[in-house]
């Protein structure tokens, strides 16, 4: 099952790169900004800014996953876990209907992460300029935390993996996902662009992530 999860995980990075280039590719650009104009050197920045971002990603599966865990064995019951799976199935819905540019609910969910956000934001400035690859790590995992209706849907549903391990793997498919978009530039960025915003091309995969939610929480509620 972690098999399909993750590809999944890996469909909705890849079809949501285009929310995660607005919101994250000027980021991603200013983190060049600076730099020698080596482009060999400017890889290295734009590697290592994302192995901050994803690595976030993977410790918000690994701590909410966990913590879900422990509610359910400390509840002695699975109706805990099945009432979390019929919740993270009915988010996946919601982020296919975004995807698919049917309903755009989800940007109501991300204003719950502005809370934190704002408080995480001023940190980021302490690396600025990234004069070292080094730095753009640490850069790269403190926005990783930027609040994002994609992250938060496909968390639920890492939240209820089972285990810690399989949360953080679901998390590191869909930053794995969305490192294309991330790393592209000039004109395969354009490119790229062109396909992340196609008509056939994200309908095809928010179809797809609506049926598994559905098919998710269908199993769920039959659990009961």
């Amino acid at each position: 099952m972690i098999e399909l999860n993750f590809i999944t995980a890996l469909v909705i990075g890849l079809t949501g790169a285009g929310h995660c280039i607005g919101m994250c590719g000027g980021i991603a650009a200013a983190v060049t900004m600076g730099m020698p104009n080596k482009p060999h050197q400017q890889w290295v920045y734009l590697l290592c800014y994302n192995l901050g971002r994803i690595s976030a990603y993977m410790v918000a599966g690994l701590i909410v996953s966990q913590a879900v865990a422990e509610v359910v064995e400390f509840s002695e019951t699975s109706i805990a876990l099945i009432l979390l799976r019929i919740i993270a199935s009915i988010m996946m819905v919601i982020l296919g209907l975004y995807i698919g540019n049917w309903w755009s609910g989800l940007i109501y969910i991300e204003r719950v992460g502005h809370y934190l956000w704002r408080y995480i934001a001023p940190i980021t400035q302490i690396f600025l300029p990234l004069t070292s690859p080094f730095k753009a790590i640490p850069f790269g995992f403190l926005w990783g935390w930027l609040p994002c209706g994609l992250v938060y849907s496909t968390l639920t549903w890492a939240a209820v993996s089972g285990s810690a391990i399989d949360g953080m793997t679901i998390m590191f498919a869909f930053g794995l996902g969305t490192l294309p978009a991330m790393l592209a530039v000039g004109a395969i960025a354009d490119k790229l662009k062109l396909l992340l915003k196609n008509h056939y091309f994200k309908r095809t995969n928010a179809l797809f992530i609506i049926i598994y939610g559905v098919h998710t929480g269908y199993i769920a509620i039959n659990q009961i």
